[in-house]
């Protein structure tokens, strides 16, 4: 059972394929681990334990009768609870919608169920996605596995801490200012924020807001590749859909990164990072030179940024969210409400300068990699922090202004529309994980997974388990 447990999603696959396991053996072993472990960390929010028993036997039918197995054929996958998933539970984290439950698929599920995944439940979320930090008042907080005492991160901390937990091989998740990558980085896994486009989503009431993307999590960064398979590409719903195939991603991943230029910047062009975050991430300099990168110390003019996401992220919680404020403010937590409000006050120049300076940031950041192929930088400014505190109010001593400032060090790349990925680094003296964001330019997704894979090759940190597995 450990065995399969900690066994990538792509070696999973294969024992289903040449019939050394069945979707329904594969299932019970995770259903059996999820009891044991789920209601230390609470993640999986939403079990759908006897619906995921009749998928998993109807799967194995299907390969009976010699029908062609799917990409992800068999394998268990639990879907963010921000994700409309037909027929099951979707609250958005929100008691608003405690008990709602959606009449069709968005297109990611859509998909994934294509692919032939056994949905296991829903993971858990912050409300609405708002914030960096996994809690809310329908299910409460998610705990970190590595320290139960510790945020695994957010938005899309439910899916980290069940990957981390070993009790699914993938998951998947969303990412506006870092809700793919953060939670990665705290929990020690793998979480790729793809190009806009590259994973489409439908249906939305903004089809053309660029900083909200769906994406694939997991524990290697083959897993990652074999997911986008089964999410990436075109759909003409989606007006931003990139037009090539997900089939790129079934390309080698192992590619000669020798002679590639990589701009390192430990603090991202000078923002406040704790001590313990640089160390690390300063540490891996060397591994890149290893590789045989050519590595300079450098980084994109950001100036701008952060006017840039706050007033269009602000823009967009009153156009998503304002509604709701009128019939169910009691409900709505403080800071959707701050942000509800701060999108509330904007005048028309103000939302045009910040789209007028995020297209000058496109342009200076796509210049800066005409010189370097990648850029390495931190994924978060802190390391996991107390469960209890809602975000992170100071950084070195400089004061944290809202609730998201202590997240820049994603949210300027978000800014940017370039693919990243959260890929662990290594852990601090007390044992918490702490990742390295890796950077690629302009919808070249497969390159940056090319240097994780390579990267992950020589560290191997997802082998450190959580306490809670030992």
């Amino acid at each position: 059972m450990e065995t399969l447990l900690n066994s990538s999603a792509v070696e999973l696959r294969q024992l289903i394929e040449h019939r050394e396991i069945s979707a329904r053996e594969l299932l019970d072993c995770h259903l059996s681990h999820i009891q044991k472990i789920n209601p230390s960390v609470n993640a999986i929010v939403t079990l759908t334990a006897e619906t995921a028993e009749k998928r998993a036997q109807a799967l194995d039918e299907i390969q009976a009768s010699g029908q062609e197995l799917g990409l992800l054929h068999g394998l268990p996958m639990a879907h963010k609870d921000l994700t409309m998933t037909k027929g099951i539970r979707t609250t958005f984290g929100s008691p608003i919608y405690a008990d709602h439950i959606p009449q069709r698929d968005e297109l990611l599920i859509e998909r994934l169920k294509h692919a032939g995944v056994v949905t296991v439940g829903k993971t858990n979320t912050p409300e609405f996605g708002a914030g960096s930090q996994t809690f809310n008042t329908v299910f409460g907080a998610t705990c970190n596995p590595y320290d139960l005492s510790k945020t695994c991160g957010g938005s899309s901390g439910g899916a980290a801490v069940a990957l981390a937990t070993r009790m699914v091989p993938i998951a998947d998740g969303s990412d506006m200012g870092g809700s793919l990558r953060n939670p990665a980085n705290f929990c020690n896994v793998v979480g790729f924020r793809p190009s806009t486009g590259r994973v489409p989503s439908w249906p939305s009431d903004n089809a053309f807001f660029s900083f909200g993307v769906q994406g694939p999590m997991a524990r290697y960064v083959k897993d990652i590749a074999l997911q986008l398979q089964a999410m990436a590409g075109p759909d003409d719903r989606s007006p931003l859909s990139l037009q090539e195939p997900a089939s790129i991603f079934a390309e080698e991943l192992v590619g000669e990164m020798a002679g590639s230029r990589v701009a390192f910047a430990p603090t991202l062009g000078g923002l406040p990072v704790v001590p313990v975050v640089w160390e690390i991430i300063e540490n891996q300099r060397a591994l890149f030179e290893e590789l045989g990168c050519v590595v300079e110390e450098a980084c994109p003019d950001f100036d701008g940024a952060d006017e840039v996401f706050k007033v269009l992220r602000a823009f967009r919680f009153e156009m998503k969210f304002g509604p709701l404020v009128s019939r169910h403010e009691a409900d709505l937590k403080d800071t959707v409400l701050w942000n509800i409000e701060q999108g509330r006050q904007l005048t028309g120049p103000e939302v045009g300068k910040a789209q007028q300076r995020q297209t000058s940031l496109f342009q200076k950041t796509r210049q800066f990699f005409e010189r370097y192929d990648f850029l390495v930088a931190p994924v978060s400014q802190v390391a996991p922090f107390d469960i209890n505190e809602p975000f992170v109010r100071k950084i070195s001593g400089q004061q944290m202004e809202t609730y998201i400032d202590w997240m820049k060090s994603c949210y300027f790349v978000t800014v940017t529309g370039m693919p990243a990925i959260s890929i662990p680094a290594g852990f601090t003296p007390t044992g918490l994980p702490v990742g390295i964001q890796i950077v690629g330019r302009f919808r070249r997704d497969m390159e940056v997974l090319q240097l994780a894979y390579a990267f992950e090759q020589r560290t191997l940190m997802v082998d450190r388990l959580p306490g809670l597995l030992l």
